[in-house]
Parts: C-alpha cells; structure tokens; sequence
C-alpha cells in the first residue's frame, strides 16, 4: 500500500470549533499511526465569509493542540497551493477534463455536472457498506464563476493524492457526488471514513458554535492544558477498547485506528472534559504550573497588579498550596484573592455554618492568644498541634476550632489546608485577620 496522506480542510469563516478539532485531530492521529502525511488543506473560496484572522485563529489553536501539518500553508510542500483561494488554474484545467468527456453542460449561467445514475457504493471504514444513487444533474461552477465544494473538494484530494478521507458523519449523504465525481475523472476512489458528530451536551442536535465550550479558543484563554483536551477530544469518538481515559500521546497514536472508532455519536459533556483537565493539573509539576498561573494572572491587567504587588516567592507560595485543589487555572484568581487583599466578603454559607456551633468568637479569642504565645507559623505540625490542644481542652473537635480560624482567615470554607494558609500569610498577618473579625464579626444572616 503507498504512503497514507490525510487531510484537514477547514474554511476559515469562524472560530476554531470542537468538531473541526476532533476532525483536525482523528486525521492527524491516523497520519502518525500509520507513519503517512497530514496535510492542511485551506477551504477558502468563500470571499465574503472568509477572514484572515479567523485562519489566523485555525492555525494558533492547531498548533496549540500539538497538531502540527507536514504540508499546507506555512509549512510547503509538493502539492501546493493548499489555498483553495490561489488554486484557480487548476480547477480551471480539470474543468476541461470533464468538458472532454461531455459530463458537464450550461444551464442558467452555471455549470452543472452530469450525473451516471450508477448507484455509488462506499465501503466505508467505519460506517461499512452504503449504497446511495444520485438522482439529479449538480450543480459544480456557480454563476458567479466560483466552484462549488464538491467539486473543489474532489479536485484537491486527486491533485493532492489524499489515500483516506476522514470527516464528520454530516458529510456521509455528501460523498455519492464525489464518488461520481471521482470516478468521471478516471481517478481511483479514496478510503472514506466518516466519524460520529459530537451533540449539544442537553438536548437533541449536533453541537454548534453557539454552545457552551465549543469553541477551542475557550479553553486556551481558560488556562486548560492542551494534553488535557486532546485527550478528552480523543474519546469523543474513539474506544481505546478498554477503561483507559487518561492516555498520554504516544499511546493514543500507537493503539488509534479505524476499528476504535464508534458507529453511534458522542455527547459533549464539560464536568468531564473539566475532569480531564484537572487530572492533568494535579500531575504538572510545580515549576510548570507555576509558569501557567503567572502566564494567566499576567493576560489581564487585574490580575497582572495582583501579582505584581507581592514578591515572586509569595506568588509561588500561594500557587503552591492551591494546585491540588483547584479545578482550573482560570479559577485561581478567585479562589486566592484573600492572599493578595485584607478586604474580601464573608461566604454566607460559612458563616452560617461556623456560628450554628457553641460560641466560635470565644474560640477565635481563645486560638488567638494561644497561636500567638505558641510556634512559628513556619512550622505547621506545630501549628497543628496547637490548635488541637485548644480544642480538646475545651472539649470541642478540632474542625470547631478550624472552621472559625479559617473564616476569619479567609471569609470562607474551603481552600488549601489552615497551616499552609497560616504559614504562606505569616503569624502578624493572621492574627491581624483574627482580631478584626473578633472587632467586627460578619452578621448571621
């Protein structure tokens, strides 16, 4: 068998969609299992829609996801252009080839396309045999003069030698016309394979532009890991025959191939795709991380001063502790502002729950006086031991004792644990924290 060579042909006339990815993706998946070329094919004949940066946007997003082309625009190649826009001639020399064998005729100033009345078997490697016939002429040069897809899209696979045409399952009721197409110019038929569309994450329908998380760019400004996407964009789609979820590339690209790849469609789920992520974050080591979150506080000027009114080793203290709880990158801001400010709101929730208990100021009070006649905050076992001691001498647990010290810490309930907070914020700065609340208590609603 030749050297496989898939392609991807996305027109460039709105942002970078999941669907396009996961297509982008199964393609260049297939390229690297069986050692063949991928190539970028640009779709762009249509003037008034296409638009520069929304290629611009295709291209950052692709290489974004790892998925680098080995032909097409900005990497060359035997078979350029790979802009359908700059492939004019072309089109116009296989054109005449049709015209030569009398299957294309004039009508109403277009040039319509001669159909056989064959039925067109496609042995599809993944949806099996299908058997449709064309029953009317079509249409493949508007008046306009412009091609049409079908017939643009069958010239480029032939003139670029595509072995194996992978796309969504929407282009299936498409592929009669190519093979007919095909087939008038002599041209041997690619392998079809057409993967199951993604739908909405509720309710009926493919998904589209407009929901939620179906934009690539989405995540890139969120702060996701690429690995993380592409994984779960893997198995949108694709069975790695076992419970495996979570698989690095290499292992993907060893066991990807038709057979894995499902009949029925995929469901968009983002708790999952958010899953996916946060199991990448939890294994990035610390220095890593650290370059991500300095990377996401950096892209919005609020955030940029936040992180520029403290040293880098606090920065790094406070990124530190909050890794193995935070979901998402794009969640940090909110859920370290304490560490940055004095004046933060009190979670209502917490206060409600803190005060249900006893008598939680005379608690605080008492810590108080204890943690501050007690250790440096730079020992937290020590710090811990404390606070254990104030509770069982007063007959309480030790989460009586944390909930009050954290709320007036922090204004809420959850975060990294109480010493790590304790040592990253310092002993003066706690129990300044301490002593206003004492001061001030929030009101039980």
């Amino acid at each position: 068998m030749s050297q496989v060579r898939v392609r991807f042909a996305p027109s460039p006339t709105g942002f970078f969609h999941i669907g396009s990815a996961r297509t982008a993706l199964f393609n260049w998946l297939y390229a690297r299992h069986t050692g063949g070329v991928f190539v970028l094919r640009v779709e762009d004949t249509d003037k008034e829609r296409n638009s520069e940066a929304f290629l611009n946007v295709i291209y950052d997003s692709m290489r974004w996801l790892g998925l680098n082309w080995d032909e097409g625009p900005q990497a060359g190649g035997d078979c350029g252009p790979y802009r359908q826009s700059e492939r004019a001639p072309i089109y116009t020399e296989y054109l005449e080839k049709l015209r030569a064998t009398g299957r294309v005729y004039e009508k109403e100033g277009a040039t319509w396309f001669k159909i056989s009345g064959e039925p067109q078997i496609i042995e599809d490697a993944i949806r099996g045999r299908v058997e449709r016939t064309e029953e009317k002429d079509f249409v493949i040069i508007r008046s306009d003069g412009n091609p049409v897809f079908h017939f643009v899209n069958v010239v480029d696979d032939i003139t670029m030698g595509i072995t194996h045409v992978i796309r969504g399952e929407d282009h299936l009721s498409n592929t009669s016309k190519h093979t007919e197409l095909f087939k008038a110019f002599g041209a041997p038929l690619p392998v079809f394979a057409h993967i199951p569309l993604i739908l909405k994450q509720d309710g009926p329908g493919k998904m589209s532009k407009r929901d939620q998380g179906a934009l690539i760019e989405e995540y890139q400004k969120r702060g996701y890991l690429p690995e993380a996407v592409v994984n779960f964009l893997c198995l949108l789609g694709w069975n790695p025959k076992d419970d495996s979820e979570k698989l690095p590339i290499a292992e993907i690209i060893e066991r990807f191939d038709f057979p894995g790849i499902n009949q029925s469609n995929a469901r968009f789920d983002d708790r999952k795709m958010a899953h996916m992520n946060m199991t990448y974050l939890l294994e990035l080591p610390a220095a890593d991380y650290l370059a991500l979150a300095r990377r996401h506080f950096a892209a919005d000027p609020a955030h940029a001063a936040t992180m520029a009114s403290v040293t880098p080793e606090y920065f790094a203290d406070v990124i530190a502790i909050s890794q193995p709880k935070v979901k998402a990158i794009d969640e940090l801001p909110d859920y370290t502002a304490y560490f940055f400010r004095e004046e933060f709101p009190w979670n209502d929730k917490a206060v409600k729950k803190t005060f249900k208990k006893g008598e939680p100021l005379a608690r605080l009070a008492e810590l108080r006086e204890m943690l501050a006649a007690g250790p440096d905050f730079a020992d937290e076992t020590a710090v811990e031991e404390t606070i254990k001691a104030a509770a069982e001498a007063q007959g309480f647990g030790f989460g009586d004792y944390q909930a009050v010290a954290r709320l007036a810490t922090t204004g809420t309930n959850a975060g990294p644990g109480l010493t790590q907070i304790f040592r990253v914020l310092g002993k003066a700065k706690v129990l300044a924290r301490f002593d206003r609340f004492l001061a001030n208590p929030p009101a039980v609603s």
